[in-house]
Order: C-alpha cells, then structure tokens, then sequence
C-alpha cells in the first residue's frame, strides 16, 4: 500500500506503507541511532512525534519484550528509509512491521530519508502528516499538517505519566546492562516522578542499591517529601518544560528542602526553571546515541544518548547555578549543578537505552551525594 508523508512547509514524500493503516501526526524529528529502534518508540518523551530514523535499514533484529522502555509505543508515527522484512536474530520475537501493526503505529518505508534529514536540519523540525491509501490528496494533507498544534505551550506529560504511584521491584545488578561500579551501602529510598520515564533508568537506579517510588508528575512535592525519600529523581519527559507549571513549582519545592535531587532531559530543564533559568526550542533538536558532551570540570567527553528539543538558556542562569557539562556540537547547556544545594541534572539520558554506558557514573553520583548527608 502507498503512504505518503507530507510537511508543514509543502514537502511531500511519497513510499509505502510499513505500518499500521490510517493517518498519523506530529512534529517531525529525526534520530541518528544506529540501533535501538524499539527503544526510540517506546520512549514516552517521542509523544506528539514522528520520528525518522537516519540509519537506512531498520528492523532488521526484530523486536524483543526486554527491549521496551515503556507499556506501548509512544511515537506518533515512524519514518524509515528500508523496512527489514525478515527479523534476524535470536532474541527476536517477531517483526518491526507486525510489531508496529499490532500496536496501531502509522509508519512510512522507501522513502529519501537523507533528504528528509537534510530539510529538517535547514528548515527545522516540522509538523508533518503520515497517511496510507492510494491517490492521496497531498494538498489537503499539506493543509492538515498546518493545522496541528505546535510542541511550544502544549503540555505534553499528563498524557504519557502514570496514573498512580507504584514501586519498581528490585532488579538483579547483571541482568540488565553492565553491573555498576558503585552500590549504595545501603538500600536507598528513591522518589522518581514521572515525566515519561524510560524503564531502563528505574533499572539502572535499582541495579545501583535504591528502592524506587514513582509517583505521577502532578503529585505535589510536599506528599513525596512526607514520604521521606534519601533522594529525588526527576525523570526525562515529552515537549515544551515551559508549561508545566505543576512541576516547576514542585521542584522549586524540592531545591528549598534540601533534599538531593537528580535530574535528567526533561527533569534537567524543569530543574533549570525552578531554579531561576529560562529555556528555549532549539532548532531541530538533539536525537540519537552519538552525542559529544563535555564534563568541563574534568576535560572528559562522554558520547551519550539524547532526545530533547528545548534547551537551558546558560545567561539565564543566577549566580548560584553553574554549568557543568557543554554539547560539544552546539555549546548548549548539557548539566547543571547547584552551588550549595545537593542539586544537579544533566540534558542526556545516563541508562544508555539506546546508547553507550559512558553517563552511567552519575548514577553514582547521586548515590554520593545522598550519603554524604
């Protein structure tokens, strides 16, 4: 079956469909992973988004169950330059396409997604239009993707949060990923709000010696802090931080009770309001498990897995808040660390789900952190 993707600006590309039939829309993004394509549509911080994947040949492992970082796909939609028809590997327990069928994802395969790539990087991300059927009217599709409403000022978290807080049994430190260097002396009592928390971070927090609580991200801070946790984890998330009030006001909550707090994407930037700073959209985001930052009190660079698109203002910033961490493609803020509150968070995601392990040690650092106090 045809499909055909269409943007805001006029573009249209024409291919086949690689998913689930009907209409998709979103913001067009893309992301430069060369694997870990489940992991990308089961990121809840894609909600509103169609994604597109750089790397030319995509499904070709299949999909797995261990593979998820969240209850369902969460992409709006999914573009791929070639769809693997055959899933190869062991693990696999069926194909992309089925996979994306069964969990009613549009997608779009064969078509130039290099030119896709390079109209985004010019242009900027972009609301787009994914639908299947033949003789598509690409004019009104055109006029549909203008319609929808733009990521700037929509709250995008109450629609992928949980609906009640539950705890996150204990995980075996070796079965998922590399075991950490470092485990609490203790079993730490962690409180995670939930923005659209990837799963792989509540692995990676109870493979490191925390009992995690995860509460949804409007509970109000003074009923987690009743709760006595050692710390707080503030979680990655989909869309603009600007309108989450209920949340700034919170972690402003959290920063005046002392209690260390971590915080990561979308959690970073939150952080970065509440403590005085402004944010902004950046122009076609940072997506993908290749991603150069630089610790600035070491020199280290860590190549690291992102996904956000709105970034910390670094002149916005008091006194009190110091950079930490730069993109080295860009110079944008990648970390944060308050003066003289236990406080600090970084823009890209350290459980490398996709990606590489080279973050995981601020797992470590916030377990320091903790038992310092």
């Amino acid at each position: 079956m045809e499909a055909t993707l269409a943007l805001e600006d006029g573009t249209c590309f024409g291919g086949v469909a690689a998913g689930a039939q009907g209409e998709a829309r979103g913001e067009v993004v893309f992301n430069t992973s060369m694997t870990g394509y489940q992991e990308v549509l089961t990121d809840p911080s894609y909600a509103g988004q169609i994604v597109t994947m750089t790397c030319p040949e995509i499904g070709n492992y299949g999909v797995a169950g261990d593979d998820v970082e969240s209850r369902a796909p969460q992409v709006a939609g999914f573009v791929v330059r070639e769809e693997s028809p055959v899933a190869s590997n062991w693990r696999a327990e069926g194909t992309l396409r089925d996979y994306l069928v069964a969990n009613h994802i549009v997608a779009i395969a064969d078509i130039d997604t290099r030119a896709l790539t390079r109209r985004l990087r010019s242009g900027g991300v972009m609301r787009g239009v994914i639908a299947t059927g033949d003789g598509l009217e690409r004019l009104a599709l055109v006029e549909r993707a203008r319609s929808i409403p733009k990521m700037e000022g929509s709250d995008l978290v109450r629609g992928v949060t949980s609906e009640r807080p539950f705890d996150w049994p204990s995980e075996d430190p070796s079965e998922f990923g590399v075991p950490p260097e470092r485990r609490a002396t203790r079993r730490l009592k962690i409180a995670a709000y939930d923005f659209g928390m990837k799963w792989n971070i509540l692995r990676r927090l109870s493979a490191h010696g925390c009992d995690v609580r995860v509460y949804p991200a409007t509970t109000p801070a003074s009923e987690v802090l009743a709760s006595g946790p050692d710390g707080v984890f503030l979680s990655n998330g989909p869309g603009d931080p600007a309108p989450l009030t209920y949340a700034i006001d919170n972690a402003k909550a959290l920063v005046a009770a002392n209690v260390p707090v971590f915080g990561i994407c979308l959690g970073h930037q939150i952080l970065g309001l509440a403590m005085g700073g402004a944010t902004f959209k950046l122009k076609f985001g940072h997506r993908g498990a290749n991603h150069p930052v630089k610790k600035l009190h070491t020199g280290r660079v860590e190549i690291t897995s992102q996904n956000h698109g709105f970034a910390v203002d670094p002149s916005s910033l008091p006194g009190d808040v110091e950079v930490t961490h730069v993109n080295l493609n860009d110079g944008t803020v990648e970390g944060l660390r308050h003066r003289t509150r236990p406080v600090f968070s970084v823009q890209y995601h350290p459980e490398a789900s996709p990606g590489p392990h080279d973050a995981d040690y601020l797992f470590d650092e916030f377990i320091e952190l903790i038992e310092k106090r």
